[in-house]
């Protein structure tokens, strides 16, 4: 049984050595626990490739068969258990789209930090593929985001919705306190991928209201937009709660969008073996309340 946890950490991490510092072990002991269940297994389970290892087909099959039987001893136990947030000790790996990471994890962080100190993160991507994060397996706690078609064995909460907003650079020569929709048309813009889903509902809105986007850079990610809004007369179109962050950022000014963009889902997803475990409950709690309290000060800040 002690090799498991093992083996669920190499799957995950495709390294000896980020699998040996997630578990506090020393590379050569997970090499040795590697042997052993290469040799239990009749199976190298593991090849080793330029930028680190990679599954065989037996490992990719015995992935999430291992990562569930895990998840349900770890649920039979703890879920036996008191849980004092003030005292615990437990990691959570927890996958937020590009939005939330920007928007709520730092807010989540602060929080856990101040009440719940024993608590420790860890991030994993979400795009757009949910079985990529681990949730449908049970390794991942929770995935934050717009979650689509998710499976039977996964419960969705709706968190909030987000509408979206424009920002250009302050003293931008061609627009003033307003922008309208041929302005809008005549910018250039930056536009942001990833996050899959996110992209996608924003195409879908620009369509629906017949309004053309001339994008000339494609960023990765919400943190570089707006440097590159700053030093250009280009607009980018985001989400309303990284506009406010933005926009006290001197070098920008938000400006609501010329047409009405709809909004968009923002969820949480976890795996139903979850739903009545203590510590998992009181974080998904928790990330709700956070999640609430920001809408209130949004709300608040716009009256």
């Amino acid at each position: 049984m002690n090799l498991l946890p093992i083996f669920v950490a190499l799957f995950e991490e495709k390294s000896v050595t980020r699998a040996a510092e997630r578990l506090g072990m020393t590379q050569p002991a997970i090499s040795n626990a590697l042997a052993r269940l290469r040799a239990m297994l009749q199976d190298p389970l593991f090849i080793r490739e330029r930028y680190g290892i990679q599954p065989t087909p037996i490992a990719l099959e015995l992935a999430p068969v291992i990562a569930e039987a895990l998840a349900r001893l770890d649920d039979a136990v703890l879920g036996q258990q008191e849980f004092d947030p003030a005292t615990a000790e437990r990691h959570f790996t927890i996958a937020p789209n590009g939005y939330a990471e920007f928007v709520l994890v730092p807010a989540i962080v602060a929080r856990l930090q101040s009440i719940a100190p024993g608590i420790r993160l860890r991030l994993t991507p979400y795009g757009s593929d949910l079985a990529e994060t681990g949730v449908t397996s049970g390794t991942t706690a929770m995935v934050l985001g717009r979650i689509t078609d998710p499976p039977d064995n996964l419960v969705v909460q709706h968190l909030m919705d987000e509408g979206l907003a424009c920002v250009v650079r302050t003293g931008h020569p061609g627009i003033g306190e307003t922008m309208s929709r041929a302005q809008f048309e005549a910018l250039r813009h930056v536009n942001v991928v990833p996050p899959g889903r996110l992209r996608a509902g924003l195409f879908q809105a620009l369509a629906q209201q017949q309004l053309k986007r001339d994008v000339a850079l494609s960023v990765t990610n919400f943190f570089a937009v707006a440097e590159m809004v700053a030093v250009t007369d280009y607009c980018a179109t985001l989400p309303a709660l990284i506009c406010r962050r933005l926009a006290h950022d001197p070098r920008l000014r938000v400006l609501p969008a010329p047409v009405d963009l709809g909004s968009f889902p923002v969820e949480m997803a976890w795996h139903v073996r979850y739903r009545h475990d203590p510590a998992h409950r009181w974080l998904r709690a928790t990330v709700a309340g956070i999640i609430a309290e920001i809408q209130a000060g949004a709300r608040k800040t716009d009256v």
